[in-house]
């Protein structure tokens, strides 16, 4: 018992200070938004990856970064509607 209160408490910790992890109340567009910024955010810091994107779209690592960094306003699109019960 005591072992599964810790391991909850740890996971807690883990979601108050790390976005990207969730909690109980994530949606999935949350989530998949995350993900998104998350890997868009690494391809922006790895200088290897953006010049593999520049050649294979063969445009500019400038322009390259440029559409990077708008995709990550709405990586997945606009957020669904609300539903209110």
């Amino acid at each position: 018992m005591g072992d599964r209160y810790n391991i909850h408490s740890q996971l807690e910790h883990l979601q108050s200070k790390y976005i990207g992890t969730g909690h109980a109340d994530t949606t999935k567009y949350e989530w998949l938004t995350n993900q998104h910024r998350d890997s868009l955010a690494s391809y922006l810091g790895h200088y290897d990856m953006l010049s593999y994107f520049a050649v294979a779209e063969n445009e500019s690592k400038a322009r390259i970064r440029f559409n990077i960094m708008e995709k990550m306003l709405q990586p997945c699109g606009p957020p669904p509607e609300k539903v209110e019960d």
